[in-house]
């Protein structure tokens, strides 16, 4: 019995390895995708002191993030736009976020 399933989890597994050497054989990482840019970068503005706060929508296709909404202070655009530069995968930054002072 343990040996099936040894053999069971070892067949499950063998796309994966496959998959990673084929990677690697084309000579780097699988790029994140979209869904995977579109977290992290809502994660950085969320947790960043000078940018939360601010009403900052995030949208990715290919690559390309376009941030949209409204934040206080030009600090917190630009602050915005140099968060989600630096998250792994973007490929550029479409910064439409508009300062509106109370």
């Amino acid at each position: 019995m343990k040996t099936r399933r040894a053999v069971t989890s070892l067949l499950l597994l063998l796309p994966f390895a496959v998959f990673g050497q084929a990677v690697a054989a084309l000579g780097g990482d699988v790029p994140p995708d979209d869904n995977y840019i579109y977290d992290l970068v809502r994660e950085k503005l969320a947790s960043d002191a000078v940018v939360k706060g601010g009403a900052i929508d995030v949208d990715v296709k290919n690559g390309v993030v376009t941030l949209k909404g409204k934040v206080q202070d030009p600090k917190q655009k630009t602050r915005a736009e140099s968060l989600a530069k630096k998250v792994k995968g973007v490929k550029s930054v479409i910064n439409q976020i508009t300062i509106s002072p109370l």
